[in-house]
């Protein structure tokens, strides 16, 4: 396992992006946040989830298809943990996310919420789910 510190994770999309966290001794993720991919002040957004949860690693969806080819958003998503690379002094993990967004979507269908009236709610919950297995692969 890593070191002890809270670690982010990032669903990026090209509308929204799901934000989670967990605790210190990364067993607990949590939805924390969707930010909006366009928005101006995005990195502010960030850099303020930083400073207040001071995080040892970032994680990132890295968009692979179930063929196990590289999606058409990937260089999106490169494009984004750049940002992060050159915004923060935190590691930037590429986690695979398959499955991310149908696991959440499934998991809020059974908890009884209606996915088209929560698309924020998957986006963070699929970031819970790239988070959880960012540590699932730190525990290995």
């Amino acid at each position: 396992m890593s070191r002890i510190g809270r670690r982010i994770a990032f669903d990026y999309g090209d509308v929204r992006i799901g934000v989670a966290v967990c605790d210190p001794d990364g067993i607990l993720a949590t939805p924390l946040a969707t930010l909006q991919s366009k928005d101006p002040s995005l990195k502010r957004f960030i850099a303020e989830f930083v400073d207040e949860y001071e995080p040892v690693k970032f994680y990132v969806g890295q968009p692979i298809l179930l063929s196990g080819e590289e999606g058409a958003a990937v260089s999106k998503v490169l494009a984004f943990t750049q940002m992060l690379t050159s915004s923060f002094d935190i590691p930037v993990i590429l986690v695979d996310e398959r499955l991310s967004t149908v696991s959440a979507t499934k998991q809020l269908r059974e908890s009884g919420i209606n996915a088209k009236d929560a698309r924020s709610i998957i986006d963070s919950a699929a970031a819970v789910a790239i988070l959880e297995q960012g540590l699932a692969n730190e525990r290995k």
